[in-house]
């Protein structure tokens, strides 16, 4: 039997369950940037022109970098997908 072939085994470090599971660094990490990236949002929530290559758009600040952390999270997840084994 082959290392692929064999069944996976889940190994649990020190008492670990599903809560340690799903909270790795990476994940709380994100977590942390998320709340925080919500916060900034809130806290600036003046109308704010922004140029659009050709047009003049007013709009709240808050609105313009949510949409910017939307269009951030999308590529990063489009870059960063895995691939789906065939």
């Amino acid at each position: 039997m082959s290392p692929k072939d064999a069944p996976r085994v889940r190994r649990r470090g020190r008492g670990g369950g599903r809560f340690t599971d799903w909270f790795t660094p990476a994940r709380t990490t994100v977590v942390v940037l998320v709340a925080l990236a919500i916060v900034f949002m809130a806290e600036n929530t003046e109308q704010v022109r922004i140029r659009l290559i050709i047009p003049l758009v007013t709009m709240p600040l808050y609105l313009a970098l949510l949409l910017m952390f939307l269009v951030g999270a999308l590529c990063g997840g489009l870059f960063f997908r895995r691939k789906q084994p065939r």
